[in-house]
């Protein structure tokens, strides 16, 4: 039986179920698959090189699925930045059908409050991924609907403050006045269970959907994440302050030796 939760209600799903994005994974193939099962799946923005060819694999998912989608636009600062203004114009020109309908922000390069204003005029649901308390509500003070709680356990970048999902979430219920998803490690029915439990309206997975068959990864990569265990990660780039939790394989260890 489909669980209702201000999640599904608010974007007409029936599982209460994001995949996040994730470069070089959430295209449009695993987005729809994700759609169709009764979940809600995220077009990566910036992993396409172009504003324009984001607007191409808008399109494509629009063909697979006639289920809801969203795109996840990440800002963080880097020597090179995209064009964030030009990957969110055609995000919003491409709402206009309705199907695109969910808008998860992470990051704030240049101000956050200019794009999700520009996305709720368009009628965006907007979920901002946040990994401290403090960090959450100051988004719910611009006006995101709803935060994507990720706690020091995800993969990806977990922030500096180095918080684990039970004191997060539990927190995250008492404090914010806006409802939240879980995200960080999750990728079952007793943890879905376990969030809703603790005041979460769903959950946000990412590494859980890399090892599907719509995935557009290596079948070797999949088989590796399949066969790994609770030791198998390992953090990344904390002397500079930008922490990121990887796959433990030789590669990342040079890394964090150097």
């Amino acid at each position: 039986m489909p669980i209702s939760t201000k999640l599904t209600r608010s974007l007409g799903i029936t599982h209460p179920l994001i995949q996040g994005g994730m470069h070089y994974v959430g295209y449009a193939p695993l987005v729809a698959a994700v759609g169709n099962a009764g979940g809600i799946g995220c077009i990566t923005a910036l992993t396409q090189p172009t504003p324009e060819a984001l607007q191409k694999e808008i399109r494509t998912c629009k063909a697979l699925t006639k289920k809801p989608f969203g795109v996840n636009l990440t800002l963080l600062p880097a020597l090179q930045p995209p064009n964030y203004e030009a990957f969110a114009q055609v995000v919003e020109d491409e709402m206009a059908s309705g199907q695109l309908r969910m808008i998860e922000t992470a990051g704030h390069f240049r101000g956050l409050e200019p794009f999700v204003k520009k996305f709720k005029a368009a009628g965006a649901f907007v979920i901002h991924k946040c990994v401290t308390i403090r960090h959450a509500k100051s988004a719910e003070k611009i006006g995101v609907d709803m935060i994507s709680m990720d706690g020091f356990d995800c993969a990806g970048h977990p922030g500096e403050a180095d918080i684990g999902n039970w004191v997060l979430f539990a927190k995250a219920a008492r404090e914010l006045s806006i409802p939240f998803v879980a995200s960080g490690g999750c990728a079952d029915g007793k943890q879905l269970a376990a969030a809703i439990a603790m005041g979460a309206e769903g959950m946000n997975m990412g590494t859980r959907f890399m090892a599907t068959t719509e995935a557009p990864i290596h079948q070797n990569i999949k088989q590796a994440l399949v066969d790994a265990d609770e030791h198998s990660t390992t953090l990344i780039m904390r002397s500079m302050r930008n922490t990121e939790r990887a796959f433990k394989n030789k590669a990342a260890m040079q890394v964090v030796e150097i």
